[in-house]
């Protein structure tokens, strides 16, 4: 799977715009350009297991077919068929059809997530003078975008994400003046960003994330005032963030720039991007304070500064927004879990992985543990039982603590059935392994003071190791 944003949905254009288009004028005829040009779509599908293509029938109207829209007399205006990423054994496979350029009213394509559709970029769509809206993302088209992409110049939303396109980023893009949605990231496009994407003035979408492009983030977003979208992370972009970012302070609800090797301190300007949601800045080179400036985020709820470079002190973060927060792998020394982080009314991800905490978990009494998803202490110099912590939390999917000082009789821990993932390895745990974490899907008790047989689980000896004296498949047999 590409590595782009995946807490945000961009639900851009498609049903909004099909919503705005009235369907009180549409006909049960068909013409014939049309006809030949959908049947010829039909010819080139090699693959359709759900039968979505059964009703395109030569000789009916195909303005009544599956997916097929009329909103100008007979003439097709819209082809909506999208795929079933969750379940590809049930979505079209094949090629396109040239052939479709003979649908010369098609204002919307949408053949999004199948998954199996092949082929280069399909230049009948420069050939579509209507068109509005093309969603072919999450397919398997690959090869360049062409270079005369401006020839779309009716086009306001163009989403080509996760396929396999390669080369530059074409210049001519920046022409498309009428975009507000522009998704082409997860695919294998090289080179850097054009300085023209600045001309982009309607852009509210801006995803370019989990491709090859390289350089730094060009200094082009004073003009763009309606972005609220803005993803470019996953590349291989470096240098200091650009000031006219902080031009999108009005608007903006996320902005991910991860994993990349983007390095300075964390602008001061990012305080006043008081809309944002959403705040990733995970896997770079950013080092020294984080803004103060940063508790007028008042509407995040998705903050990742992890694996970076960033050193105390933090700011307490006095709101309650707050669902997924992860601080792990810089340079902080917290010694305790802030008590900002433990009143949080509503936290589903929690990871302070290496951030100097040194008290006893048995100490921490967090507002909401009932929500806990995720946690990860990993690294750090926590005390204490896990007992009574993990009998509060009913729908802990994953807890990690590894590298700690946690001591306790994992013979009397019990835990939530929901819970997929435990890793507890390089602690002082002690007793034996109890039969419930047959139940787990990932476990790592190794590098503990256990001790006994091992209960009947489906995990490799690694998950036991440096223990005292555990015995029993897949260690050791136990001696009688």
């Amino acid at each position: 799977m590409n590595f782009c944003s995946t807490l945000f949905v961009f639900a851009f254009a498609a049903t909004i715009f099909l919503q705005c288009l009235n369907p009180t004028s549409a006909a049960t005829t068909c013409h014939p350009d049309d006809e030949v040009g959908l049947l010829a779509f039909k010819s080139g599908i090699t693959r359709d297991p759900s039968g979505i293509l059964n009703s395109w029938k030569k000789g009916t109207a195909c303005c009544t077919w599956n997916g097929i829209t009329c909103l100008n007399g007979d003439r097709v205006t819209i082809i909506s068929l999208v795929g079933f990423p969750k379940k590809p054994e049930r979505s079209l496979s094949g090629t396109l059809s040239p052939l479709l350029d003979k649908l010369q009213h098609l204002q919307v394509i949408s053949l999004g997530g199948h998954g199996n559709i092949t082929g280069s970029f399909p230049q009948f769509l420069l050939h579509l003078p209507k068109l509005r809206y093309v969603n072919i993302e999450n397919n398997r088209f690959s090869g360049p975008l062409p270079s005369d992409i401006s020839m779309l110049s009716q086009l306001e939303d163009l989403s080509l994400q996760g396929n396999k396109f390669t080369g530059l980023i074409p210049n001519s893009i920046s022409n498309l003046s009428r975009l507000y949605g522009l998704s082409i990231g997860g695919n294998l496009l090289t080179g850097t960003i054009p300085l023209g994407i600045a001309n982009l003035k309607l852009l509210q979408n801006l995803n370019l994330c989990g491709n090859r492009l390289s350089g730094t983030i060009p200094d082009i977003f004073e003009s763009m005032r309606e972005l609220k979208f803005l993803d470019l992370s996953g590349n291989r972009l470096s240098g200091k963030l650009p000031p006219s970012i902080a031009s999108l302070g009005p608007k903006l609800l996320l902005l991910d720039l991860s994993k990349k090797n983007l390095s300075g301190t964390i602008p001061e300007y990012i305080s006043s991007l008081n809309k944002l949601e959403k705040l990733n800045l995970f896997k770079n080179r950013f080092s020294g304070v984080v803004p103060k400036g940063l508790v007028n985020l008042t509407n995040i709820n998705n903050l990742d500064l992890s694996h970076n470079l960033l050193n105390d002190p933090f700011p307490a973060l006095n709101f309650n927004t707050i669902e997924f927060l992860d601080l792990s792998y810089n340079q902080f020394h917290l010694e305790t879990i802030p008590e900002w982080v433990t009143s949080l009314p509503s936290i589903f991800l929690l990871k302070l992985a290496k951030c100097g905490i040194k008290m006893s978990i048995e100490n921490w009494e967090p507002a909401a543990p009932l929500y806990y998803h995720y946690i990860d202490l990993s690294k750090n110099e926590i005390s204490g039982s896990l007992e009574r912590f993990l009998n509060q939390t009913e729908y802990l999917l994953e807890f990690r603590a590894a590298g700690n000082k946690i001591r306790f009789d994992m013979g009397m821990l019990t835990f939530s059935k929901t819970l997929k993932t435990l890793d507890i390895s390089r602690n002082l745990v002690f007793g034996m392994v109890p039969a419930m974490v047959a139940s787990l899907q990932r476990l790592n008790l190794s590098q503990n003071h256990l001790c006994g047989k091992l209960p009947t689980t489906k995990f490799p000896g690694s998950a036991f190791a440096g223990n005292d004296c555990l015995c029993g498949s897949p260690l050791s047999p136990c001696l009688l």
